[in-house]
């Protein structure tokens, strides 16, 4: 059984997130497998330079992330406390705990339900079909489709649902880099947090004077003029949610992308299927295969417990690898990529409570995004060999920074 967190010197422990093989980027680092091996937890230390107990079993993974003896409040983690900027604003709710967490998850719930996320299906049919004309109309070949085509389809999708103008992308995509950067200081972080929240509080005031159509103005007229809210935890919840949108869509599409570019057999079966659902499995299958939620998945033990064998300390934190996770013997053949496969019970938006609030928008976007640029674009091909591609090592969410293609 291993030794607890603290108990040796940080310099002995390996790196979480790993670094991933260049010969087989789609996989997560190699070590996380023989750690699904051994007995109990590896301790780590964690890119922010923290120790914590890795893990990366699947029902591991389910456990940490629903049992109620685990945390997602890390500020209990000393190490982990705000600083003193990030104090002065709202918690984020994802990182809450009940009641205050279901609190405000309450009342967003209804703005991402399965039947309002479909009924956007045709706009986001229409969004995409003007982001594909758009690229194809430049000519300009090779063309980076991260730029071109991943980023804009989210980006524009989230700006739509929160009522932020799609005009100020640059600026929320900047600032979402920075907090994703793994290698970023933390005084960077808090600083692109703070002209990230003080920006988004401004447009909270703006929509209270003149509101829109979009989830902002219906927080205001429906929860903060009831005193439910506060406008600083409007924009709060709005800086997450467009966070989340800049981010992790963005690339899911680069990277699944690419994936498909390099398994031609399977892009042709997404591309010439007209069955909703098949495609819709398909999707299931990329975001288990891909998960590239590879690190800040932090939770803090608050009473002791046993995981995987291994004695978890009160206070003791952890970080909950969901792409080892989504390649554990609970699913055939984990490591091949079969969008023919039922890949029903990954953990890519994660589990319990806390699962992600946004994943029947980011479902949606999928099931339109990859068959529409499949089918515009038959003969998309990758511009440069595989080895040129940049991964994104360096970020908290996994992709590509650039994907030059033609077609």
């Amino acid at each position: 059984m291993n030794t607890p967190p603290g108990s040796h010197s940080s310099i002995e422990l390996p790196s979480f997130p790993g670094l991933r093989s260049s010969v087989c980027p789609f996989d997560p680092p190699a070590e996380y497998t023989r750690w699904r091996l051994d007995t109990g937890l590896p301790r780590v230390l964690t890119s922010h330079g923290r120790t914590a107990w890795a893990v990366t079993r699947y029902e591991d993974a389910r456990l940490a992330l629903s049992d109620p003896r685990i945390s997602a409040d890390v500020r209990r983690y000393p190490v982990m406390a705000p600083s003193a900027q990030d104090a002065e604003m709202p918690p984020a709710f994802p990182r809450q705990d009940d009641p205050d967490h279901a609190r405000t998850r309450r009342m967003l719930t209804g703005e991402f339900t399965v039947k309002r996320m479909e009924a956007m299906r045709p706009q986001l049919r229409g969004l995409i079909d003007r982001v594909l004309e758009e690229m194809t109309a430049e000519g300009r070949q090779p063309t980076d489709l991260v730029r071109a085509y991943a980023l804009p389809v989210p980006s524009l999708a989230i700006s739509l649902l929160l009522g932020v103008p799609y005009e100020n992308h640059a600026f929320f995509q900047e600032h979402a880099a920075t907090l994703a950067r793994l290698d970023a200081k933390e005084d960077e972080r808090t600083a692109a947090r703070r002209e990230l929240f003080d920006f988004i509080v401004a447009l909270v005031k703006h929509k209270e004077r003149e509101p829109g159509d979009d989830l902002i103005s219906r927080l205001l007229v429906e929860r903060v003029a009831t005193g439910e809210l506060s406008h600083e935890e409007v924009a709060m919840i709005a800086q997450i949610l467009l966070h989340a949108g800049h981010e992790t869509t963005a690339n899911m599409i680069g990277l699944g992308t690419l994936a498909l570019l390099c398994d031609p057999h399977q892009a042709a079966r997404i591309r010439d299927s007209d069955d909703p659902g098949a495609v819709a499995g398909a999707v299931e299958e990329l975001l288990r295969y891909l998960t590239i939620a590879q690190d800040m998945v932090w939770r803090v033990a608050v009473e002791d417990l046993t995981i995987g064998g291994q004695l978890v300390r009160a206070g003791d934190l952890l970080t909950i690898s969901l792409p080892a996770a989504n390649r554990d013997g609970f699913f055939r053949n984990p490591d091949d990529l079969d969008i023919g496969r039922n890949a029903r019970g990954h953990l890519a938006f994660g589990h319990g409570i806390h699962q992600c609030l946004g994943q029947s928008l980011a479902r949606v976007e999928l099931q339109e995004a990859f068959p529409a640029l499949l089918r515009a674009l038959p003969d998309l091909r990758l511009a440069v060999p595989l080895e040129e591609v940049e991964f994104r090592h360096d970020m908290a969410t996994f992709g590509v920074h650039e994907l030059p293609v033609r077609w």
